[in-house]
Order: C-alpha cells, then structure tokens, then sequence
C-alpha cells in the first residue's frame, strides 16, 4: 500500500516483457543464421565498437552504438529498459524474487557508482589514447559487416553463462534491482550521460496528489514523485523510460513529453555507507577487480566487474557484523544483538571462501604476469641477462601451473615456448596440448602444435596431418594452416618415397 490505495500492476511491464523477448529471439536467430551458412553480421554488441575506436573497423556493433546514443540524445535513456538482454535477466531475477516475497532493495553508493564511467573510458577512451601515446595517428576507416567467426570476440559458453548468472542475478540479490546497471555497465553510463541533454522526458501535470504510485513499480530505484514535484520531470539519469510510472498513475498524471534537457538538475540520493565505508570498498573493489580481470586468461571484462561490486560490498557487510550489533543486509538479518543469525553465518562463510578465492585467483595471476613480462624482456635482450630472465620466467610460470585451478592458456603457451627454446619437442607438445584444451579457438596454437608433433619424426606425420585437417575445416579463413597440411603432405610424400 502506497499513497492512496494499492499500486496496480502496469500495463507497460506485459509489453516490455515481450519486447526484450522479441530481442533474445533476434540474438538467436542472429546465431542460428551464422551456424547455418557459416557466415554472418558481425556481432550487434556496442562492445564492437572498440574495434572501430582502435582499429579503424567499422561493424555493426558501431554503427548499432551510434545510432542508439544518438536517439537517446532525442528521447532519453530507452534503450536499457526495452532492448538490453541484461536489463531482461536482471528483471527476471527481481521478478522471480519478489514472486517469493523478496523485493530487491537498491543498495546506494557514491563511490562505486562511478564504476560504469570508468569502465567507459576504459573501453572506449583509452584504446584512443594508448594509440596517441604510442605516436600512432588515427587508423585507416574501413568495412566490416560480415564474418565467419562471430564467437571471435566472446568468452565460451561456460564463462557467458556465469558472466549472465552473476550480472543478471547475483547482482540483482545483492545490490537490488539494475545492480548492474548502477554499478557495472559502461554502455549505460554513455546512455546515462546522453540523457542528461535529452529533451525526451517523463513529465507531470497538475492532477498529481505526491502518492508515490509511481516510485513504488520504478524498477530503476528513481525516486519519481520527488523528481516530478521539485522539477515538473524525472531528471534521475538512471531512468529507463520504460513508462511503468505513467502506466501505474492512479490520477493519470504523468506522461512521456518534452522539456528542456535536465543538464545540471540532480535529483536528491540518501546514502548507504560512511565515507570511510566507501573508501574501503574502493580499495576491496579495486584490488578484487585486479586480481580477477583476465585471471586464467578466462574471466572477461563485464564478470569481473560484477564480481569486484558484489566483494567490495561484502567486506562492509562482514566489517559492519563485527561492529554493530544489529545488521541486516537486504532481505537478511544478518546479526542481532551482537550475535550473528544463522543467515549471518551462512553469508560470512560464503563471503570468506569467496575472499579466499579471490586472493588465489589474484596471486596465480600474478605470476602469470610476472612470468610472461620475464620471458618477454629475455626475448629483447640479446645480452648476458638473458639466460637469466628465461630461467626466473620459467620459475614463475611453473608456480602459476601449479597452483592455478584451471589450466591457463597463456602459462600454457609461454611454457611451450620455454620448452621449444631448450629442444625439448615433448614437453612443447605436452603444454600445446593443453593450451588448444583451455583456448579451442585458439587456431595458430593448433598449428604450432601440429608443427611440433611433425617435427618429432616421420611415424609422426600422420597424426600432424589429422590435426591440420581438423584445423581448416573448422577455421576455413585460418590461411596458415593450409599452408602447414600442404607442407606436412608434402612431407610425407617424401618420406613415402
């Protein structure tokens, strides 16, 4: 109960439904057509229009990216609310919860909600500048709106369900609703800049009565009736335009209209956490999102931010049930009285073990690093130091290879490497093996390794040829490896002679 009388459900929220169906169905269909004739539109993913940025690749990503800041300049922030495939899993997550009588609550930070402008800049500013800095000029403009690799830019299918599960739910369970959205995603923090210049607004008339209706379905956490009470409009940059709010308005009040951009109109936020609390979570953040980007060489850019938001919270969740004697974290109470409750017990265990994790995670990739930067600087140096960087480059490696829980493919192939240096073709291979298990898609590991198995002798060749062919019949555009089968056949017609 809200205001005058019960919240009726919106009449909007069927038509969005179907719509962000529509949208998976277009993904599919995107996907089947690409299986089917083995070639396709590139990826509509803004993600794409990195490669625009900083290799001068016009592709549908791109041209997708433009045209939708664009409109959103015009109308608003409409985009994430009608077609953003994790916009979908994040109101499915809130619908299945509150179908089991939880309401996501919106957790609020003023720190961590810079995060999706960071990770902005770092997608699509910092390629740009990286170039400058390295005295490269703008890159040559062309073309390409095919491709017969479409998954090249991807993760597996066992990190992009894990990257959805936690973006689309896990964020959603811990941080509310649009978890995501607030503290993840750098497209909507583009779309949230451009609608501060949009005329395109939810706007009110003089028949509002303040009764909340309209902030009680706001799926956005957008505090609608102050916005419309103090400025005529929602001025909230986090509103999605998905009209639930005018749908649900009791007096009909509110409306989708046009008005001059809100520009430096904020509207005003309460705040969850102290400032000590915030800069704490900064660092949990930071140090967390460090030790997992790029961890194994497996874990993509979106997951990993996902994962630093929910550990920089539960370091303040864990400090505060030391600290206080009352704690209660969304639909938990957490301690009571001092003591923590069963469900405090259950959350400080999992969020220990997940700190734990977090610190393997980040001391494997540390000696991945430090192992590939070795070997590189005794690649460089032709000096007496060299032998020395190779023999610290393999130790580190080795370490990361032992301790990793997965294999690595970048350990993988820097041992390889290690191994080729010193002639010892088995123990490349062993590593090359391993590195086209972790990397499948990995095409010019396959071929190194096909090399190496036809290097160890003639009773060999078949098997390096059965690779190669495995090898072209997936990677048709691979033109390396029809180079290295008819050297290979060729190979065994000599031996055969």
């Amino acid at each position: 109960m809200v205001g005058c009388g019960p919240v009726r459900p919106s009449r909007r929220a069927r038509w969005r439904a179907l719509t962000l169906v529509g949208v998976h169905v277009a993904i599919a269909a995107h996907l089947a057509h690409w299986w089917l004739t083995g070639t396709t539109i590139t990826p509509v993913e803004p993600s794409e229009a990195m490669h625009t940025l900083r290799d001068g690749v016009l592709n549908a990503g791109f041209v997708f990216f433009a045209t939708a800041i664009a409109l959103t300049l015009v109308v608003g922030r409409f985009l994430c609310g009608w077609a953003c495939h994790i916009v979908a899993l994040q109101d499915l997550c809130s619908w299945l919860l509150q179908k089991a009588g939880l309401r996501p609550k919106p957790v609020r930070s003023r720190l961590l909600a810079w995060v999706p402008a960071g990770a902005a800049v770092y997608m699509f500013v910092w390629p740009v500048v990286a170039r400058m800095l390295e005295g490269g000029g703008a890159p040559e403009l062309h073309a390409r709106f095919t491709t017969s690799d479409f998954w090249a830019t991807f993760p597996g299918p066992g990190i992009a369900v894990l990257t959805f599960a936690v973006v689309g739910f896990l964020v959603v369970w811990w941080l509310g609703a649009k978890g995501f959205c607030t503290y993840g995603c750098p497209y909507g923090a583009i779309f949230a800049a451009a609608d501060r210049f949009a005329p395109g607004r939810i706007v009110v008339d003089d028949r509002c009565d303040g009764c909340a209706h309209c902030t009680a379905t706001c799926t956005s956490n957008v505090r609608v009736h102050e916005e419309v009470k103090r400025f005529g409009m929602v001025v909230d940059s986090g509103c999605m335009k998905c009209l639930d709010c005018v749908s649900v308005c009791p007096k009909e009040a509110l409306s989708f209209g046009f008005r001059a951009p809100a520009l430096q109109r904020s509207a005003r936020r309460t705040w969850d956490f102290s400032w000590g609390e915030e800069i704490a979570m900064a660092v949990v953040f930071a140090v967390a999102y460090l030790s997992l980007h790029g961890a194994y060489g497996n874990v993509p850019f979106l997951l990993s931010l996902g994962l630093a938001v929910v550990a920089a919270s539960a370091a303040i969740v864990l400090w505060r049930m030391r600290r206080r004697p009352t704690v209660a974290w969304q639909h938990m109470v957490l301690a009571r009285t001092g003591r923590a409750t069963k469900a405090g017990k259950v959350v400080a265990a999992v969020a220990m073990l997940y700190f734990l994790a977090i610190a393997h995670t980040g001391a494997v990739h540390f000696m991945t690093w430090r192992g590939h930067e070795l070997l590189a600087a005794a690649q460089r140096d032709p000096g007496p130091g060299r032998e020395a960087k190779r023999r610290a480059s393999l130790a580190w490696l080795q370490r990361a290879d032992a301790l990793g829980v997965v294999d690595d493919h970048r350990v993988q192939r820097d041992l390889a490497q290690h191994a080729s240096f010193v002639g010892d073709l088995a123990g490349a291979e062993v590593h090359l093996r391993r590195l086209v298990a972790a990397a499948p898609r990995d095409y010019d590991a396959q071929d190194r390794l096909a090399r190496v198995v036809a290097a160890q002798g003639p009773h060999r060749l078949a098997e390096a040829e059965a690779i190669l062919v495995d090898l072209v019949r997936r990677a048709p555009h691979f033109t390396t490896a029809a180079e290295t089968l008819a050297a290979v056949r060729a190979q065994r017609a000599r031996t055969a002679r």
